[in-house]
């Protein structure tokens, strides 16, 4: 990557970041259109929020349903995919001892809210063991699949998972999820931007995904699609000016759902900037490189570690973010001292009974950042006992 488009972040010079799957940067020409939003509102706030946002939020959206494939009538933004969720399952109807069927590596926090809501409810949820390491596709379908049973209502499932940074076949699950009459949430907070998404061909119940991740729009932009024969479930979190809308926009969806209080709407409206940056900058190639740049530096990292790979390094389980298994008693101390003393910014991640070295590689990213990690940890291997060997190398 050239340095003119690494100089394009607002990152911290001094930091060497390899985080940006948890919270990405925007560039700075995206930050600075967001900056001018943001100073339209507070110059006159009453015409913002009641007209001319209004018509930027109308632009915006129909970008991204664009470059996401889908009805711009069908999404929604929400300020982060957690609320997205949390918007639908609180709104479905689940039954006593009905089955929502996923897997054992979701995202944290939507375990917490599925098992909130069928506490409530009386339903069940059901984390499937997917065996790690993944030898293919069909061995991960057979393994999901395994745990479907008559009382299956609900497919919920990440595109990419958080803890341990695998691309999952949402394609084939949604497929056989329809076959079957399921519904199909997918979790696609890491999708947009990362990898290929066609909602129309995807064609689930339930699709969310960050903006503010790797498509690098500002932080607090989400969106929400729901199926059109749906929405009509779906209640909105808040119940304000859009119940009842005196001036109907012609989908209730859109009523509901954008209409929930003074708030500062700005990152919704900046899709059209982040994706403009990434048209201008031919991010397909950067991507490229950066998927590259990971399959290259995995094996070399995991052998340092005497680690071994969770899945095959191809285009179907990796991105531009992976996981790798290491051995350590105290994951919170290691991550402190990664940034403390190497100033070194990446996750180490406590996941069930396993701890994930994180590594997120972003077009501002490339070999001299993962140098400065291997060359760390080198340095705490000889000098403290905080990372030490269990792992046979499987690579």
């Amino acid at each position: 990557m050239s340095n003119s488009l690494k100089d394009q972040f607002l990152l911290n010079p001094e930091i060497t970041f390899l985080n940006h799957g948890s919270f990405g940067t925007c560039p700075k020409p995206v930050f600075v259109a967001y900056q001018k939003f943001q100073f339209e509102l507070e110059s006159e706030p009453i015409q913002f929020i009641t007209k001319t946002g209004l018509a930027y939020l109308k632009t915006s959206r129909e970008s991204l349903a664009n470059y996401i494939h889908c009805d711009p009538l069908d999404i929604v933004y929400t300020t982060n995919p957690s609320t997205a969720l949390n918007t639908v399952i609180r709104s479905l109807d689940l039954q006593p001892d009905d089955e929502i069927l996923t897997t054992d590596q979701e995202y944290g926090a939507m375990d917490m809210t599925w098992r909130y809501y069928c506490k409530k409810s009386g339903a069940k949820y059901i984390r499937q063991h997917i065996p790690l390491p993944l030898t293919s596709k069909e061995d991960f379908l057979t393994a999901f699949w395994s745990g479907l049973t008559p009382k299956t209502k609900v497919i919920f499932i990440s595109a990419i998972t958080s803890p341990t940074a695998l691309i999952f076949p949402v394609e084939e699950i949604c497929k056989k999820a329809r076959d079957l009459g399921l519904m199909t949430i997918i979790d696609g907070a890491h999708a947009p931007a990362h990898i290929s998404l066609n909602i129309r061909e995807l064609n689930p119940d339930v699709y969310t995904g960050a903006c503010h991740k790797w498509m690098l729009a500002p932080k607090g932009s989400s969106f929400l699609y729901v199926k059109r024969e749906l929405q009509s479930k779906i209640d909105p979190l808040v119940i304000s000016w859009g119940y009842e809308v005196e001036v109907p926009s012609g989908s209730v969806f859109q009523d509901y759902h954008s209409y929930q209080g003074t708030r500062d709407f700005s990152a919704f409206l900046v899709t059209p900037h982040a994706l403009k940056f990434l048209e201008e900058n031919n991010w397909e190639e950067e991507k490229k490189k950066c998927r590259d740049l990971l399959k290259h530096y995995y094996p070399i990292v995991a052998k340092q570690l005497e680690s071994h790979a969770i899945a095959p390094l191809s285009d179907v389980f990796l991105g531009q973010i992976c996981s790798i298994p290491i051995q350590t008693k105290n994951p919170i101390e290691l991550k402190e001292m990664l940034y403390e003393k190497y100033k070194i910014e990446i996750p180490v991640i406590q996941f069930e009974n396993t701890v994930y070295l994180r590594i997120s590689f972003q077009a501002y990213n490339g070999e001299p950042e993962i140098e400065t990690l291997i060359n760390a940890l080198v340095d705490i291997q000889k000098k403290t006992s905080l990372l030490s060997y269990a792992f046979s190398c499987q690579i």
